[in-house]
Formats: structure tokens, sequence, C-alpha cells
């Protein structure tokens, strides 16, 4: 079930998928940061963590599982992550919000876009990585992305304001 939202903005839009955990920001916070919990459900990395620096990511769940470069924007534990890459298909800038709601943490991955273009390829994509981070937080079974794509792409197109092609 998609969870996503857009937000419009006088500059482009931030397309938004929240995540509930049953536990607390420090440990969700651990799961997005850390090489070997990173590696659960979207890639460990290797490199610098810091500001300013670019780590190495590890595609685990893309075929061939490359590496990928990813520039930390910003890191303010135990509450944002923003993250940036180039490659051949443009830019892309995202970041992961967290808030304590006492026992439960809400994470918010913000996917910023110039466009609503790219919300129909990136949307379904992003529900799967973050049911991936679920799957791993819970301890259950891993998603099928053949359960999101092409499966999910009306929603986004809908989302977007794009007609179903």
């Amino acid at each position: 079930m998609p969870t996503a939202r857009v937000h419009h903005l006088a500059e482009g839009v931030d397309l938004v998928l929240p995540r509930t955990f049953r536990a607390s920001i420090e440990d969700v916070w651990a799961a997005i940061t850390e090489p070997e919990r990173t590696a659960r459900w979207f890639g460990p990395w290797e490199g610098e963590g810091a500001p300013g620096r670019t780590i190495q990511v590890r595609m685990l769940f893309e075929e061939g599982e490359p590496w990928y470069p990813l520039r930390i924007d910003a890191c303010e534990p135990p509450r944002r992550l923003a993250v940036s890459s180039t490659d051949e298909s443009g830019g892309w800038r995202m970041e992961l919000r967290l808030v304590s709601h006492g026992e439960t943490t809400e994470l918010q991955l913000v996917h910023h876009l110039d466009s609503i273009d790219p919300i129909p390829d990136a949307g379904p994509g992003w529900e799967y990585y973050l049911d991936l981070l679920m799957a791993a937080f819970e301890g259950t079974p891993q998603p099928d992305f053949a359960d999101y794509h092409p499966a999910l792409v009306p929603y986004f197109q809908e989302l977007a304001g794009k007609p179903a092609s």
C-alpha cells in the first residue's frame, strides 16, 4: 500500500514517504546510518561518513549490485540525514528525517525533485526500499520488487497529476 504524498514548492516538488517504527529514534538512526545495518535494506557503505564527503554504497538490491557514490550534504544525529548524487540520469537530492513520538519514531524520506516527471518511476522504488527497511527492522520476509513496479506506477502517475500511459 503506497504511503507517498507530494508537496508542491516554489522551486520543484517534494515526494514524501513516511514510515513509523516501534523503536527509539536512536535505533532507527542506527538502521539508516551504520553500514552493517544499511546492508540489510539498502546496501553497505564505505568511506568517511561526514558532511561534505562522498561515500560509496553497494546497491545490494539492484541488478549487478553496483557501487554508487553518495554525497553526504548534512548529518544531524539522530534527526536528519541529507544526501545527493549525480549519475547518468542526472542529479537527485534526498533527506531522511526522524521524529520521536514516545515509543515510536517516524521516518520521512523526502526526495527533492525539480519537477513531477520522475515521480512515477521513483515512487515505487522508494516504497520498496522503505519496506525493505521495515522488514529488516522487524525481522520479516523481504518484499519482492515485482510487487512495486509496475504495480504502483498508476498510483504515482495520479499522485504526479499525469494521465496513465
